[in-house]
C-alpha cells in the first residue's frame, strides 16, 4: 500500500533527522551554554577574590603591608587562579599560585570602581582577566591601586571536555532510547495500515468483497468510504449485467428469425448477421468484464499464454507455427481473465495468420508497469496503414474468416485499462504489437 510505504519513509526521515541533525545540534548548543556558564561562574569567582584582596590591602611607607591569603585558589602553587596587585605603576604583590605560570596581566585602563573582565594571551595559553581599579589614602597620599585576578582558560576547557564526555554518553543513551521507542511506535502505528493493505489486496484478488476489521478512528472513515464504494460499484455492475442479459435475450429471437429466413441464404446477408452476432456477444462480455472494475484481480499471464498457444498450434498445425515465449512465472495482469484472453487471443491469432513460421511473445513486468510484445516474421504492416488497424470493421488482411472487429476489440480493452498500444516492426521482420499498462 503506497500510503503505508510513504508513512514509513516519513517516519524513517524523522528518525534520521533526530539522530543526524537534532541531537548533534543539541550537543553543540548545550556545550556552548555550559561554556558560557563556566565563564560567568569564573567571573563571579574572580570578583569575589578581588573583594577579598581589597579587604586586606594596607599601604605603609609607600609599600604594601604584608598580609595572609586564606583563599586556597591563590595560595596553592599548582592553582589555575592568579592574583596581582599594582600601584605606582609597578607590581607590588603576586599570589603564590602565580609562581607556576609565566604570565603578567595586561595593564587595565578603565573607570575605577567597576570590575572589568577580558580574555588575554594567545590560544591555547590564554587567560580570563578581571581588573578592578580603586583609590585609597595612606601616609597622606592618594594611591591608585589595581587588583588583577586571572584564571587559565585551559582549566575551563578541561572542565568543558569532561562535561562533553558525560553529555555525549547521555546523548548516546538518549539516541538509543529514541530509536527503540520510535521503532516500536513505527511498528505499532503501521499495524492498522498493514492490515488495511492486506484487506485491499484480498479484495483485488477476489478473495473478499468488503473490509471487515476494526480500525482506529483515523482510518475508520476510510474503511466506511471504501465499503460504500465497493457496495455501490457491485450494485451498479449487477444492474448493468441484468440489463444486458435482458438485451441479449431480446436480440436472440430476431437474429434466429433472420438466420432462418430466405434472406439468410445470401452470402453477404449471412456475413452481416454473423458480424452483428459477434459484436453483440463482444459488447455483452465487455460490459460484464473486469475492465471497468474499480478493483482488478491479479490474473497470471503464463497459464493464459500456454492455453492460447496450445490452441493456436492445433488451429495452425498445417503451418507448423513456432512460438517463442518469454514470460516469468510471477507475471500477472491486473484485470479480468476474460479480458486478458481476449487481448492475447486476438493478437496471437493475427500473428499466426500473418507469420511465415515464427511468432515471438514477450512479457516484462515491474512494480509500476506491464509490457506485452507480440511479433511475427510475416510481411508486416505499412506505417500509413497502422492507424487504420484499430478502426472497427476495417480489415487489412485477405483472410476468409473474421469481421474486422478483432483489433478494435483489443484497442477498446486496452483503453479501458488505461493502457496504450503501438504497432512497430518486429526484429523478426513482421509486425510487432506493443501494449503497456501503467500501475502508478
Amino acid at each position: 500500500m503506497k500510503n503505508a510505504t510513504s508513512l514509513k519513509v516519513r517516519q524513517g526521515f524523522i528518525l534520521v533527522f533526530l539522530l543526524v541533525v537534532a541531537l548533534p545540534i543539541l550537543f553543540y548548543s548545550i556545550g556552548r551554554a555550559y561554556f558560557a556558564t563556566l565563564v560567568e561562574s569564573t567571573e563571579d569567582t574572580l570578583q569575589a577574590h578581588v573583594y577579598s584582596l581589597i579587604a586586606n590591602i594596607q599601604i605603609e611607607n609607600n609599600e604594601l603591608a604584608p598580609f595572609f591569603v586564606q583563599t586556597p585558589d591563590l595560595s596553592r602553587v599548582n592553582s589555575d587562579v592568579l592574583a596581582f596587585i599594582y600601584f605606582d605603576d609597578a607590581q607590588k604583590w603576586s599570589s603564590d599560585s602565580s609562581l607556576s605560570h609565566d604570565i603578567t596581566p595586561v595593564i587595565a585602563s578603565h573607570a575605577p570602581g567597576e570590575p572589568q573582565m577580558n580574555r588575554i594571551g594567545n590560544k591555547p595559553d590564554d587567560y580570563w582577566q578581571m581588573s578592578f581599579i580603586f583609590y585609597m589614602d595612606a601616609d597622606g597620599k592618594e594611591y591608585e591601586v589595581t587588583v588583577y585576578l586571572l584564571r587559565s582558560n585551559q582549566a575551563l576547557l578541561e572542565l568543558m571536555d569532561n562535561f562533553r564526555e558525560t553529555l555525549f554518553d547521555w546523548l548516546v543513551i538518549m539516541a538509543i532510547a529514541i530509536t527503540i521507542l520510535m521503532i516500536i511506535g513505527f511498528i505499532w502505528s503501521g499495524r492498522p495500515l498493514k492490515q488495511l493493505d492486506n484487506e485491499i489486496l484480498a479484495i483485488e484478488r477476489g478473495e473478499s468483497n468488503s473490509i471487515h476489521n476494526v480500525y482506529p478512528t483515523e482510518l475508520n472513515n476510510i474503511k466506511q468510504d471504501l465499503n460504500l464504494l465497493l457496495t455501490s460499484q457491485q450494485r451498479q455492475k449487477e444492474k448493468y449485467r441484468a440489463s444486458l442479459s435482458d438485451l441479449a435475450h431480446a436480440l436472440k429471437t430476431p437474429l434466429a428469425v433472420l438466420k432462418s429466413s430466405p434472406l439468410a441464404q445470401d452470402k453477404d446477408a449471412t456475413e452481416q448477421l454473423d458480424r452483428i452476432n459477434v459484436i453483440i456477444e463482444h459488447q455483452l462480455k465487455r460490459a460484464a468484464s473486469g475492465g471497468t472494475d474499480t478493483w482488478k484481480k491479479q490474473t497470471p499471464i503464463k497459464p493464459a499464454l500456454a492455453s492460447i498457444t496450445n490452441a493456436m498450434e492445433k488451429v495452425y498445425r498445417d503451418k507448423q507455427v513456432q512460438f517463442m515465449v518469454k514470460a516469468s512465472e510471477d507475471s500477472h495482469f491486473l484485470g479480468d481473465k476474460t479480458d486478458l484472453l481476449e487481448i492475447l487471443g486476438n493478437l496471437i491469432d493475427n500473428a499466426c495468420k500473418a507469420c511465415d513460421a515464427l511468432v515471438e511473445i514477450e512479457v516484462s513486468q515491474n512494480q509500476k508497469q506491464l509490457k506485452l510484445k507480440i511479433g511475427d516474421d510475416g510481411p508486416g504492416i505499412a506505417k500509413e496503414q497502422r492507424d487504420q488497424l484499430t478502426v472497427r470493421g476495417k480489415r487489412l488482411d485477405t483472410y476468409e474468416h473474421g469481421h474486422g472487429v478483432g483489433m478494435a476489440i483489443v484497442n477498446d480493452l486496452v483503453d479501458s485499462y488505461q493502457g496504450t498500444m503501438t504497432i512497430t516492426t518486429s526484429p523478426l521482420g513482421g509486425a510487432e504489437f506493443n501494449i503497456e499498462f501503467d500501475y502508478d
